[in-house]
């Protein structure tokens, strides 16, 4: 078997949990989606979007939240560098400070990459905190309900239906047809 982390050429399946409450949300949302199609690979499903209340810190502008299954060819090393870049690209500053939850024109978090477990700085993938946010099980369920999570040993629907946050989280009925940013 081809080691993921560094090796190219043959595809995976990854899923994205991406969002933000700054700016034109649902503006940066597609733009995201654009530059992931761009930089990453094919966006095989995405599930509705989701608004939610910020979660590990108080703002009064809730997030808008959406996850992508993609295809890609990049290794899971790859793919987190482009996803920084995007973010970058979209005017995230990551590293205001490192231990603290901002709010965020825009957040790309790789929540799965294949079944594969990787646990090495920069990189840990099943997304360490993903089984304890509803805002990001309630549209990973919507796409994914029997994937398995790999260390977990339990299907992201069931995952959903266990998960204890208390933390608000609907379905995002959209302010515009066309989101555009100026």
């Amino acid at each position: 078997m081809q080691d993921n982390l560094s090796g190219e050429g043959m595809f995976h399946r990854v899923f994205l949990c991406i969002g933000g409450n700054l700016g034109n949300r649902e503006g940066y949302l597609s733009l995201t989606i654009d530059r992931i199609e761009d930089c990453v690979g094919a966006v095989v499903s995405m599930s509705d979007v989701y608004e939610s209340e910020s979660w590990g810190f108080e703002h009064e502008t809730p997030f808008l939240n959406q996850v992508l299954e993609v295809k890609t060819s990049l290794s899971a090393l790859c793919l987190l560098d482009v996803c920084h870049s995007i973010e970058a690209e979209l005017g995230r500053n990551r590293y205001v400070s490192e231990n603290t939850y901002l709010a965020r024109t825009v957040d790309i978090d790789i929540l799965f990459y294949d079944e594969c477990i990787y646990t090495l700085p920069p990189l840990v993938v099943p997304h360490q905190k993903l089984h304890e946010r509803k805002f990001v099980l309630e549209p990973l369920a919507q796409i994914a309900p029997s994937f398995l999570h790999p260390l977990l040993c339990k299907t992201i629907k069931k995952l959903r239906d266990e998960c204890v946050d208390e933390g608000k989280v609907w379905l995002y009925k959209s302010e515009a047809k066309s989101p555009v940013i100026h």
